[in-house]
């Protein structure tokens, strides 16, 4: 039988911009240390208004420009089967949190958490909805990003062999 990989979901509404952007940051960053092979690694929205579209245009383009290629990524909803198949749901803010916990089935083995709890200087906060603060906000969602998915890898890498 394989061993389970180590799954980590990234989770925002649509699907099309906070947690797809994590998501390419994540995985580039987990096949830059080798380790992408080892790991599952996904996102999806809380609603299903976007399911089956690219991420968000200027997501793409902020997320190009720093050398992360999201063009691959396609939206889809959370499902019930996700609560066991990640160990790690990671909601882009309490909104989303809370909506997770509300649908988690009894006796899921998924840690729910928010995802900047990984990072350093952003810890309790939300990923703030980037369509608000203009190119300007995209850019701050990508600062907070690669910190928290720099972190949030080198807990699971130093996880991996033991």
């Amino acid at each position: 039988m394989a061993e389970k990989r180590p799954g980590v979901l990234f989770v925002c509404t649509g699907n099309i911009c906070r947690s797809p952007t994590a998501e390419g940051v994540f995985r580039h960053l987990a096949a830059r240390r080798g380790v992408l092979d080892r790991l599952r690694v996904d996102s999806a929205g809380t609603h299903d208004y976007h399911v089956g579209e690219p991420p968000d245009a200027r997501s793409v383009a902020h997320a190009a420009r720093r050398g992360y290629d999201l063009t691959p990524l396609r939206a889809r909803q959370v499902s019930r089967a996700d609560f066991h198949e990640f160990d790690r749901i990671l909601a882009m803010d309490r909104g989303h949190l809370r909506q997770l916990q509300a649908i988690a089935p009894a006796g899921s083995p998924s840690r729910l958490a928010m995802f900047l709890d990984h990072s350093g200087n952003w810890r309790g906060q939300d990923v703030p909805d980037p369509y608000y603060g203009g190119a300007r906000g995209f850019e701050e969602v990508l600062d907070m990003v690669e910190e928290a998915a720099a972190r949030l890898l080198e807990e699971i890498v130093a996880g991996l062999d033991r």
